[in-house]
């Protein structure tokens, strides 16, 4: 058990085997995002309704009663008692709320998607390092044609290629938090 700083509540401590067990699940991927867009506790109703938007790829007023009911019932009695037991909400079931814990904002890091031709930022930094590292290397040894240019010119290369990584870092990586904009990031992927 962990102590949250804030409020001094007890949170539970998620392994990465529970962590990705919740997470194996394209709809409580989904029911994640929709609490973190919220501030606060939700009511299922308008989770499951959020979700099912996603699921089906309409709009939330396009969301058939059918389609609502469906996705409000798994939340209900299996999704959303799961992700309470692994603590990352507090979910009442007799009042139909279910409330983010601090545990949720742990989760983002687990949720990064890479898909295609993409390579995960880690990789990218490592590449860029060893790039870097052989141009310092170059410089040291007076390698032509990298005698051409004082050593500052180099250092200061070396530092732009870092401060352009990591503005295109933040960037892109805003626009994958969860509960950061109308869609989860799995969905704005596609």
């Amino acid at each position: 058990m962990t102590t949250d700083p804030v409020e001094g509540e007890q949170s539970p401590s998620l392994s990465d085997d529970e962590l990705f067990e919740v997470l194996s699940n394209r709809r409580r991927r989904y029911a994640v995002h929709a609490l973190e867009a919220t501030d606060g506790a939700a009511e299922i109703g308008d989770v499951a309704e959020q979700v099912a938007a996603w699921e089906y790829d309409v709009d939330v007023e396009e969301v058939s009663y059918e389609e609502r009911k469906r996705v409000y019932t798994a939340l209900q009695q299996s999704h959303l008692p799961m992700m309470d037991d692994a603590g990352i909400v507090e979910f009442n079931k007799n009042r139909g709320v279910v409330e983010p814990t601090a545990s949720l904002n742990d989760i983002e890091v687990y949720m990064e998607v890479v898909q295609g031709n993409e390579i995960p930022w880690s990789v990218y930094y490592l590449g860029l390092s060893g790039v870097a590292a052989a141009l310092t290397a170059s410089v040291w040894l007076d390698a032509w044609p990298f005698v051409l240019f004082p050593d500052a010119a180099w250092a200061t290369a070396i530092t732009a290629m870092f401060a352009v990584s990591a503005v295109a870092h933040t960037y892109f990586a805003r626009g994958q938090r969860i509960g950061e904009s109308d869609k989860p990031p799995e969905l704005r992927k596609e």
